[in-house]
């Protein structure tokens, strides 16, 4: 029997519909946002191969479309940063990096966006 004491989680490219932005045009509807998820999480030292051992990747798609459907959003930060705690909501995860990405704002680049790490206090 092999223990494993963490596991890496990933949401890769995860491409949805998003009410954001401050500029007038970004307001008169939705635009592609891809947000990528990386969890690293505690791995339950059990031999059963059951969802309610493991965070579902259906707690983050759910989760990440709940937010988006919520509201407009202004900045990137505030949806990346919201994702980022919606993670940390798992006790098993110890560390959330999420990235999220406008492919089509500038011509010349293949996306802009931002990146944050969220981790789960040691005490």
């Amino acid at each position: 029997m092999v223990l494993i004491t963490r596991t890496r989680i990933i949401l890769d490219d995860f491409m949805l519909p998003v009410s954001i932005g401050i500029h007038d045009f970004e307001r008169t509807g939705p635009q592609r946002i891809i947000v990528h998820v990386e969890l690293d999480v505690t791995s339950p030292e059990t031999e059963r191969d059951a969802i309610d051992d493991v965070v579902d990747y259906d707690f983050l798609r759910n989760g990440i479309r709940e937010l988006v459907d919520a509201g407009h959003y202004n900045l990137q930060e505030t949806l990346c940063g919201q994702i980022v705690e919606l993670c940390l909501t798992k006790p098993s995860v110890l560390r959330a990096t999420v990235s999220t990405r406008k492919p089509d704002v500038y011509a010349d680049c293949r996306s802009v966006g931002v990146e944050m790490t969220g981790e789960r206090d040691s005490d």
